[in-house]
C-alpha cells in the first residue's frame, strides 16, 4: 500500500502571500478613502472624462425636373472678404490683397447687386480685412464661382453654411415648396414636394461617439468610438418639364401683369400617364425669400371654387353614356323654369331660338344641360352627380402634394342639379379636373394624377417610380368619340372659336364663366367678378396633353384670355414637336444647351457661332452670369439663346420680329417692365436700338 505524498507549505511562502494580501486590503482601502493613487486624485479624473455624441449631417436630396435640371439643392453659402492690407502681399506678382479698388468695385457691382460706390466705400476703410455686405453675405456657390473667375487679386470668400438654394426663383415655387433651417439649424420641408416628402429628402443624421476629457477637444486615446454613419437624402425628380413649365410660367404672368388677374392657374398634363408636365400659378413666391410668401395655399390642389361650364364636359357626356342623348333634337334655347321659384337663363340674353344639343353645347346652353340633368333624374339608373363621383369630384385625388382639399358636390334640390350640370352650386379644385379630363383621353377610364418620375437613394438606386393609374371606367368609347365631336365644335364653331382661329395645332376643349359667390349669398355682379377657364386637348387625332387653366377677375375679354392661352399651347406644341410629322431630320433642327456660367462670353460665342441659333448677348462684360434656356434645356433652329455678362452696360438690341415669349424673356433677364399690344411678332419697340438700358425703363412693343 502507497504512501499519500504530503506537500508542506513554507510558513515564510504563508507570510508573504498573507503580507501581500493585507498591503493589497491596505492599499485599496487607502484608494476608496483618499480617492488618490500615485498623486492623481481618481475622483477629479473620473468627472472629467465625458462621453461625446457629434452629429454626422445627413445632406438634403435634391429636387430635379423631369429631364434632370436643378430645381432645389443643398449648397454651401459664403460670404465675400475683401483683404485690404498690402502686408498680405509678399510677391508683387501675385498680389494677395486688392490692388485696384475702382475696377474691382466696378467688376463686383452687378453681382452683388450694389452699387459700386457702396463697394469703393467698404474697399477704402482702413482694416486688414472687410465683408462686402449685404449682397457680399450669404451668397452662393454658383455666385462664388462666377467671382472666383473674375480673378480678383484680394477677393477671398469665408464658408457661412448649407443653404437651400432655388436655382430659378419663383419657378414652381408651389410644387417645389421651400426648406428652412429650423431652431437646431436642420433644414426641413415645407410646402410642396419639400414638405411631402421632408423625411425622404431629409436622409437620416448619423453620430460618434467617444469619450474626452472635459479639458480637452479630442478623443482620449486607445478608447472605443462608436460610430452611425450618416444616410444622404434620396433625390426627387418630378414630371415637371422645365421649358414647358417656362411658358405656363409666362402664360399666368400675363394674366397677372396685363389683365390684373387675382389668381391664375395653368397646369399641363400628359393626357395618357397622368403625370403633371407644368404647373405655373400666379401669384406665386421665391422660395429664397419666404418673405415673398402671401398664402400657403398651393391653388393646383388647395383652391376650391365653382368651375363654371367646363363642367358641361360631363354632364354631358353623363347624358350620352345613360342613352339620353340625340344631338340632333331641337329644345328652346334661352331659359327654363327649374321649380317655382328658380329660372335658368342661358349666358346669351333671350338664347339662340330653337336650336341642337350639339348646339347647344358649342354655345355653352345652361338650358341644354339642366334639360339632360333632369332627364338623368327621371330615367337613368346612374345620376349625375353619382357620375361626377366617380370622376373623383369631392374626393382627394391623392397627388404627391400637401394640403389637397376634397372640393364639395353635395346635391339636393333640383335647382341645385341644374346648377351643376353647368358647374354652379359644386366645388372642385384644378387637380380634380385634371383627373376627370383624362377620361377623354384614356377612353373612360380615369387616370390618377402624379407628379414624381422617380425617386433615387444616396447609392444611385430607384427606389420609386411614378407611374399610369387607372382609378375607374365611368364612360364608353362611344361616349367619347361623340364628345370629341362636340369638344372640336365648341374650339371652331361655339364659345371657343377664338382658341381655334389661333391655334398651331389641332385642339379641342371647353370653356368656361364662373360667377364668384358672394360672403354675403348670392353672387357677386361686378363686370369681373367671375372665374375664366379653359380645358384643352391637343392634337385632336392622337392627344398628347391636356391643359386645365383658370384665371379669377381677369379684367378683359374671352378673347384676350384665348389669345393668352392659345399662345403658350402653341409654344407647347413647337416645342414638343406636334405640329409637324416627327422625323430623324427634326433632330438636326434642335440645339441642346449646356453650361455656359462663369465662362469667357468671347470664347463661347465663338464655339456657338456654327450653330442653327441666335445668340443674344447681354452686357458688354467678360463673363457670362445668367443663361436663358439653363443647362438641359433646347433651343429649336432659329431660335435664340440669351446669354447674360457681368456688367452693368446694357444697350437695347433690334427686337423687330421677335415673339412674345423672346420678348418676355429678354425683359425678365435685364430686369425691366414689358408693356405690350397685339399678339404675333413684334413690329414695333419703344426703346431704340442702341439705348443704354436702366430699370426703371418700360419696353413697349406692337406684335401683329
Amino acid at each position: 500500500m502507497k504512501k499519500k505524498a504530503t506537500v508542506k507549505i513554507s510558513k515564510i511562502i504563508m507570510f508573504l502571500v498573507a503580507f501581500l494580501f493585507v498591503a493589497a486590503i491596505i492599499k485599496l482601502s487607502y484608494i476608496v478613502l483618499s480617492n488618490e493613487v500615485d498623486g492623481i486624485n481618481l475622483q477629479t479624473m473620473a468627472e472629467s472624462i465625458t462621453t461625446v455624441e457629434r452629429p454626422l449631417l445627413a445632406s438634403r436630396g435634391g429636387i430635379f425636373d423631369v429631364n434632370g435640371e436643378k430645381l432645389a439643392t443643398t449648397v454651401n453659402s459664403y460670404n465675400v472678404i475683401a483683404y485690404l492690407d498690402s502686408s498680405r502681399t509678399t510677391d508683387s506678382d501675385n498680389p494677395r490683397h486688392v490692388v485696384d479698388k475702382e475696377t474691382t468695385a466696378e467688376a463686383l457691382a452687378p453681382l452683388l447687386g450694389m452699387t459700386k460706390e457702396r463697394i469703393l466705400e467698404l474697399l477704402n476703410k482702413d482694416l486688414y480685412q472687410t465683408q462686402l455686405g449685404p449682397g457680399g453675405n450669404d451668397i452662393t456657390e454658383v455666385l462664388k464661382n462666377a467671382i472666383e473667375s473674375l480673378e480678383l487679386p484680394g477677393i477671398g470668400f469665408e464658408s457661412n453654411s448649407k443653404k437651400r438654394y432655388y436655382s430659378n426663383s419663383s419657378f414652381a415655387s408651389y410644387i417645389i415648396g421651400y426648406a428652412k433651417k429650423n431652431e437646431e439649424g436642420k433644414l426641413v420641408g415645407e410646402l410642396g414636394i419639400e414638405g411631402y416628402f421632408d423625411d425622404v429628402l431629409s436622409g437620416t443624421d448619423g453620430y460618434t461617439k467617444y469619450l474626452k476629457y472635459t479639458s480637452s477637444n479630442y478623443q482620449i486615446p486607445n478608447t472605443p468610438e462608436d460610430t452611425f454613419e450618416a444616410i444622404d437624402g434620396s433625390d426627387i425628380y418630378l414630371t415637371i418639364d422645365f421649358d414647358i413649365q417656362k411658358l405656363a410660367e409666362n402664360a399666368v404672368s400675363t394674366m397677372a401683369s396685363e389683365y390684373n388677374t387675382e389668381w391664375a392657374i395653368f397646369t399641363v398634363m400628359d393626357a395618357s400617364t397622368g403625370a403633371i408636365v407644368a404647373s405655373a400659378t400666379s401669384p406665386n413666391f421665391d422660395p429664397n425669400d419666404t418673405n415673398t410668401i402671401t398664402s400657403y395655399m398651393n391653388p393646383l390642389v388647395s383652391y376650391q371654387y365653382e368651375p363654371g361650364s367646363v363642367m358641361k364636359i360631363f354632364s354631358f357626356a353623363a347624358a350620352i353614356e345613360e342613352g339620353l342623348y340625340d344631338g340632333d333634337e331641337i329644345y328652346t334655347s334661352g331659359s327654363i323654369q327649374v321649380d317655382s321659384e328658380t329660372i335658368v337663363n342661358d349666358a346669351e340674353k333671350g338664347g339662340w331660338g330653337d336650336i341642337s344639343f350639339d348646339t347647344g353645347f358649342a354655345n355653352s346652353s345652361n338650358v341644354a344641360a339642366t334639360i339632360l340633368a333632369f332627364r338623368m333624374l327621371d330615367n337613368a339608373d346612374k345620376k349625375l352627380p353619382d357620375y361626377y363621383s366617380e370622376l373623383g369630384f369631392g374626393q382627394k385625388t391623392g397627388i404627391e402634394l400637401s394640403n389637397e382639399v376634397t372640393g364639395d358636390i353635395g346635391i339636393v334640390y333640383k335647382s341645385e342639379l341644374s346648377n351643376a350640370s353647368f358647374g354652379q352650386g359644386i366645388s372642385v379644385t384644378p387637380i380634380q379636373m385634371l383627373q376627370a379630363l383624362s377620361s377623354m383621353t384614356n377612353d373612360g377610364n380615369i387616370i390618377k394624377p402624379y407628379i414624381v418620375d422617380k425617386i433615387v437613394d444616396s447609392e444611385g438606386n430607384v427606389t420609386y417610380e411614378g407611374k399610369r393609374e387607372v382609378v375607374n371606367n365611368v364612360y364608353s368609347t362611344s361616349t367619347i368619340e361623340e364628345m370629341y365631336e362636340l369638344m372640336h365644335k365648341v374650339v371652331y364653331e361655339g364659345t371657343g372659336k377664338a382658341y381655334g382661329d389661333s391655334s398651331n395645332v389641332s385642339l379641342m376643349g371647353k370653356t368656361g364663366t364662373a360667377q364668384i359667390a358672394s360672403s354675403t349669398g348670392g353672387y357677386m355682379t361686378g363686370e369681373y367678378d367671375t372665374i375664366r377657364s379653359f380645358a384643352g386637348i391637343f392634337p385632336e387625332d392622337n392627344p398628347e396633353y391636356i391643359v386645365y387653366v383658370a384665371a379669377r377677375h381677369f379684367e378683359g375679354t374671352s378673347t384676350n384670355f384665348a389669345h393668352i392661352n392659345t399662345s403658350a399651347i402653341n409654344e407647347i406644341a413647337k416645342y414638343a414637336k406636334l405640329t409637324e410629322e416627327k422625323n430623324e431630320s427634326d433632330l438636326s433642327k434642335v440645339y441642346n444647351v449646356t453650361n455656359y456660367l462663369s465662362k469667357d462670353i468671347n470664347n463661347i460665342t465663338s464655339i456657338l457661332a456654327s450653330t442653327p441659333i441666335s445668340i443674344i448677348t447681354i452686357g458688354n462684360g467678360k463673363y457670362i452670369i445668367n443663361q436663358y434656356p439653363l443647362n438641359g434645356g433646347i433651343v429649336l433652329e432659329g431660335g435664340k439663346l440669351f446669354l447674360v455678362t457681368n456688367s452693368n452696360d446694357i444697350n437695347m438690341p433690334n427686337i423687330i420680329g421677335w415673339s412674345l415669349n423672346e420678348v418676355k424673356t429678354y425683359c425678365d433677364l435685364v430686369g425691366i417692365n414689358l408693356e405690350y399690344s397685339g399678339y404675333g411678332y413684334v413690329t414695333s419697340q419703344s426703346i431704340a436700338e442702341g439705348t443704354l438700358i436702366d430699370n426703371t425703363m418700360t419696353l413697349t412693343v406692337q406684335l401683329e
